[in-house]
């Protein structure tokens, strides 16, 4: 099975921002005009064809991302219509807006070439679209943006991309002016090209060039020139011809700005109104036209398992095959479905593939390419290809697959860490047979949803991003997998540290009829130092789950054999915690001594040993309470400011600032999460209902001791 098209005619891109901003009904769009889809599903009517579950049908947001590819031939091609004119694949990933499925947008930006940021042309930057943001810096994604919804009264381009220029990036630049504002929006004006684009027909299918309209000829030769000049600051020759007043065609810019996107030095603006059909066929021309393919970004680095030697896998059909499980999904007709990116090489349906992170082999029965909720079975897929596979036993989120001759492991995906919990428990026998497997399937699919079981009670704890991802996720349970629980209040993912350092000792010494125990080990603690790169530290030092390990043992006093269970027993330890029994986070534990016994030594005796050492280190070391503390952004009328002020006052909120947007005004705070729940029905009493807020994860804080003696207590 032939390659359909070359990697340079393929585009893998995500569509990212805050809640609300209008992703899914511009990706609606864009499969419309792409004639994947015959009709366009509207996401307020529950139509939507990417919102596929029932629960993003009822609610009118993203729950979980979706995937799709539809081809493109650019509008500004005269011979679009026919034959020979070049058609690009684009591979779209659909992503939740809501920060409590922020691990859908994590996981999408790790696997993409590019990325949309879609704003809103009224509010401009939002608190979700700083997080997206900051997520596509970690991954290096070249990104391009769209300032939508300019039919609304009080939208603003210019003002959304001074938002963007103050709290996203001051390499920021407008690629476009709009024709109007709010009901006055007819259409956008291409700064570079100097042509003016309307949409007609019932759907604004019709793509119509016409001359820029005279009031804004000024507007745009000055727009035009601000860009040529962000453009040519990029690239030294053209620098050189545009000082020396040369000419430099709209071909010649173009290229100079797709390098800078993709270099990641230049963000291009583009604008229009999703839900009135403006604007989506010029986005789709700046995907083709400015974000990378495949081979353009920079190639994936890992490590060869077998010689530890770091290797280079270039996106090419011919080099070796390697692909990364990025999510995984229960599919009612193929049972487990397994979205993997190819990196390199290319894998044929039925083949055996190695899961490098296992360490296991794996058949890959079926390949489909997806669109949404439903499937395109394929024989052979190549490199630079989004695809999901059939068959994957053992494969989880963040593994990587490769030949079996030339492994390779990719690096993994970094997930944030749950902060709500809740205790459940199945209403009848029956459920209790099935909620297992439910959690299981559940959490395989969502590495941000994690399960224990509560030591003292014995019952099943589960723990996510917030209260409505806890939910959905307890929906799903009775929805997919018919299982009915009860829940109980949702709670604070506490966490536990220490603030000092100290020793801790133990000789596990047990004499018995037969062989006897004896595991020694001296140990001390401090805080861990969390600006230290782990790339740069020491041969001798491993960092896992908040825990540094250090292994100074000299000389063979404790044999290197034990070592491993020493650390299991310090990682227990923290895990159990030592003020209110919550796991400990950010600790460097340094054994540097101890003793054994050629007879009697054992991994447990030797775990027992780490176990209490460390228990004795950091009762002495000041430990101390931490809890989530929440980035909220209250956006309210006027005359309910003093009301909301007061009232987050009372939630040991630290107001941060406040600002005017349009008619309203715009508090931003942080607030401990345990005082925030419930706050959502709490404000729309507050403000007969014309208050909303949004929150995410800010950071870790100490509980202030009077707080802590409650959580310690029992009383929260």
């Amino acid at each position: 099975m032939a390659r359909e098209y070359p990697l340079q005619d393929i585009r893998n891109i995500g569509i990212a921002a805050h809640i609300d901003a209008g992703k899914t009904t511009m990706t609606e769009r864009l499969l419309f005009y792409t004639g994947i889809s015959h009709q366009i599903g509207e996401t307020h009517e529950g139509e939507s064809v990417m919102d596929w579950m029932d629960q993003e049908k009822e609610r009118g947001i993203t729950i979980t991302s979706a995937a799709t590819t539809c081809f493109w031939k650019p509008t500004y091609l005269e011979d679009r219509e026919s034959d020979d004119a070049k058609e690009y694949r684009i591979n779209i990933i659909d992503t939740p807006g809501h920060v409590d499925f922020t691990a859908e947008v994590e996981r999408s930006l790790k696997v993409l070439d590019g990325a949309v940021i879609m704003l809103e042309a009224v509010a401009g930057v939002e608190p979700q679209s700083e997080t997206v943001w900051r997520q596509a810096d970690k991954y290096d994604v070249p990104r391009i943006c769209f300032i939508n919804k300019m039919d609304r009264t009080g939208a603003d381009f210019d003002g959304a991309y001074e938002s963007i220029t103050e709290r996203l990036t001051p390499d920021a630049v407008r690629a476009q002016v709009m024709i109007g504002d709010g009901d006055d929006h007819e259409g956008v004006i291409d700064l570079l090209s100097e042509t003016a684009y309307y949409f007609e027909g019932e759907m604004g299918e019709e793509v119509v060039e016409k001359e820029v309209p005279d009031n804004l000829e000024d507007k745009v030769s000055m727009r035009r020139e601000e860009l040529i000049e962000e453009i040519v600051e990029t690239d030294d020759e053209l620098m050189e011809r545009y000082l020396g007043d040369e000419d430099i065609s709209v071909d010649q810019l173009k290229d100079a700005l797709r390098q800078a996107v993709i270099d990641n030095e230049l963000v291009p603006i583009f604008g229009g109104s999703a839900l009135q059909n403006k604007g989506a066929q010029n986005l789709l021309d700046a995907i083709v036209d400015y974000l990378p393919n495949p081979k353009e970004v920079n190639q994936m680095t890992g490590v060869n398992p077998e010689n530890e030697k770091e290797e280079t896998r270039p996106a090419d059909d011919d080099k070796p095959f390697a692909a990364l499980a990025f999510k995984l999904q229960s599919d009612p007709y193929v049972g487990q479905l397994t979205f993997a990116r190819v990196y390199s090489g290319t894998l044929e349906a039925g083949s055996y593939v190695q899961n490098v992170s296992k360490d296991e082999q794996e058949r890959v029965s079926r390949i489909v390419r997806i669109h949404s909720n439903s499937r395109e079975e394929v024989e052979k897929v190549h490199a630079g290809e989004i695809v999901g596979l059939v068959g994957l036993e053992n494969t989880a989120t963040s593994d990587t697959l490769a030949d079996p001759e030339h492994p390779i492991e990719l690096s993994k995906i970094e997930f944030p860490e749950p902060v709500v919990r809740l205790k459940i428990e199945p209403k009848t026998n029956e459920d209790q047979e099935k909620l297992g497997m439910a959690l299981k399937r559940l959490s395989d699919e969502d590495p941000t949803f994690k399960i224990s079981t509560d030591d003292e009670t014995g019952e099943t704890v589960i723990a996510g991003m917030g209260e409505l991802h806890l939910n959905i996720l307890v929906e799903r349970m009775s929805r997919e997998f018919d299982v009915e629980v009860e829940t109980g209040q949702p709670r604070v993912a506490y966490r536990e540290t220490i603030q000092g350092s100290a020793g801790g000792e133990c000789k596990y010494v047990k004499q018995s009829g037969g062989r006897g125990q004896y595991g020694h080990v001296e140990l001390e603690i401090e805080p861990m130092d969390t600006d230290v790169d782990e790339e740069d530290l020491d041969k001798n030092v491993t960092r896992e789950d908040g825990l540094e390990f250090i292994d100074n043992i000299r000389g063979g006093v404790i044999p290197q054999e034990f070592m491993p269970s020493v650390m299991d027993g310090v990682k227990e330890a923290m895990d159990q915690g030592i003020v209110a029994g919550y796991p400990m986070v950010n600790v460097s534990c340094d054994v540097f001594d101890g003793s054994h016994h050629e007879v009697d030594s054992s991994e447990v005796a030797f775990k027992m040993a780490g176990k209490k050492a460390f228990r004795e280190a950091a009762n002495r070391s000041n430990p101390v309470l931490l809890e989530p503390v929440m980035k909220v952004e209250v956006t309210t009328p006027e005359e309910f400011m003093g009301d909301v002020n007061g009232n987050l006052s009372g939630k040991r909120a630290q107001i941060q600032e406040m600002e005017d947007r349009g008619m309203d005004k715009v508090i931003h705070a942080m607030v401990p999460l345990a005082e925030m729940f419930g706050y959502t029905t709490e404000l729309r009493s507050l403000t007969q209902g014309r208050a909303n807020a949004t929150m995410e994860f800010d950071h870790y804080e100490v509980v202030p001791d009077n707080i802590a003696k409650e959580i310690k207590a029992g009383k929260r």
